[in-house]
C-alpha cells in the first residue's frame, strides 16, 4: 500500500469490527443497518482512497507469464482483441500489461480482433500502451494492427493455412507484402504464441479447435471471470496459462512489475479493482467469524444454566 490512506482505511474498520464484538459480547444487540453500513464503507471507502495488495500469480497465471517471458527475443506473437465495452473493465487491463510484456520482450506484436468492437479496445491499448511506453517502438516493424475481419470461426479455419488470404492488408489498408514483420507469415503455425483476449464466442474455445489443436501453436488466454470455469479444464494441455478475470488480471499486473523494475509506476487498474474486493471480504470474514463466536458462547451459557 503506497500511503497513509489505505492505512488509515483499514484501521478504522478494524476498529469499529472490534467494537461490534465488544458490544454484541455484552449483550447489546447489533442493527444489521450497522452491518449493512459497514459493508458499504469497506466498498466505497477503497474506492475513494485506493488500497492496493501485492498479489501472488497463481501457477495457471504464472504459466502464461513464463511463456512469453521465456521466448526469445524478436518472436512473433499473435494477440487478439475479442471482446466489446461491457467485458473491457475485467479484459482491457489484461490486454494492457499483456501487450506491455510483449514489447517489453523485445517481441513482435500482431494484433487483430473477431469482433467489431475489438477494433476500438485495441485503439484503448494502443494509445495508452504501445504510444505511450514505447513511442520508439515502429508500425508494421516491431507491432501492426491487422483490424477487425468478420467471419467468426471462418476466418480462424482460413489464417490457420493462409493469413494472407483473409488479410490482404492491415488496418491501415497497407499491402500484407509491405509490412516488413509480416515477412516470412503465411499461416498461424508461424506465430510462436497466440493470446486470445475476450470470453465471449467467437473467443478462446475457438482459437484451440481450429488453430491451437491443428496447429500445435501455443495459446494462452486471459477471459472474464463468467467464463473462466469453464476454461481451467484446457490447462495445462491445450493452454500454455489462462488469466480469469479481474484476479487473474492484478496477479499479472503484480508480478509483471515485480520483473520488471523500470514498469513500477505503471498503471495497475486490475490491482486498484481488486483493493474494494479484498477488504469486503475481510469484513464478509470477520462477521462470520464474530456471528460465529458469539452462537457458541450463547450455546456455553444455555448449557450452563
Amino acid at each position: 500500500m503506497g500511503n497513509i490512506g489505505p492505512i488509515i482505511v483499514l484501521a478504522l474498520i478494524a476498529a469499529g469490527l472490534v467494537w461490534l464484538l465488544l458490544r454484541a459480547l455484552k449483550g447489546q444487540e447489533v442493527d444489521r443497518r450497522v452491518i449493512f453500513a459497514f459493508i458499504l464503507v469497506s466498498v466505497a471507502a477503497p474506492l475513494l482512497m485506493p488500497v492496493t495488495f501485492k498479489a501472488k500469480p497463481t501457477p495457471i497465471v504464472r504459466a502464461l507469464f513464463d511463456a512469453i517471458d521465456e521466448l526469445p527475443e524478436g518472436s512473433r506473437v499473435l494477440l487478439s482483441f475479442d471482446f466489446d465495452p461491457p467485458m473491457s473493465p475485467e479484459v482491457q487491463p489484461m490486454a494492457d500489461v499483456i501487450t506491455r510484456h510483449v514489447l517489453a520482450k523485445k517481441h513482435q506484436a500482431i494484433c487483430m480482433t473477431l469482433w467489431a468492437t475489438g477494433q476500438a479496445q485495441f485503439n484503448i491499448t494502443m494509445n495508452d500502451v504501445i504510444k505511450t511506453d514505447f513511442p520508439n517502438l515502429v508500425e508494421g516493424v516491431d507491432w501492426v494492427n491487422m483490424g477487425y475481419k468478420a467471419g467468426n470461426e471462418g476466418v480462424l479455419n482460413v489464417i490457420r493455412t493462409d493469413f494472407k488470404k483473409m488479410f490482404p492488408t492491415d488496418a491501415n489498408s497497407i499491402p500484407f507484402d509491405s509490412i516488413p514483420i509480416l515477412r516470412g507469415v503465411r499461416s498461424c503455425g508461424d506465430f510462436d504464441l497466440i493470446i486470445s483476449l475476450g470470453g465471449g464466442r467467437p473467443g478462446l474455445k475457438e482459437w484451440v479447435l481450429f488453430v491451437g489443436d491443428p496447429t500445435g501453436v501455443p495459446i494462452g488466454a486471459g477471459v472474464a471471470a463468467v467464463v473462466a470455469p469453464q476454461l481451467y479444464p484446457y490447462y495445462p494441455r491445450q493452454l500454455v496459462g489462462l488469466l480469469g478475470g479481474v484476479k487473474g488480471a492484478s496477479e499479472y499486473e503484480s508480478h509483471f512489475r515485480d520483473n520488471y523494475e523500470q514498469y513500477r509506476d505503471m498503471p495497475t487498474p486490475a490491482m486498484v479493482m481488486m483493493g474494494p474486493q479484498t477488504v469486503a471480504h475481510i469484513v464478509i470474514m470477520a462477521f462470520i467469524v464474530i456471528g460465529n463466536v458469539l452462537f457458541f458462547l450463547a450455546r456455553r451459557k444455555e448449557g450452563q444454566s
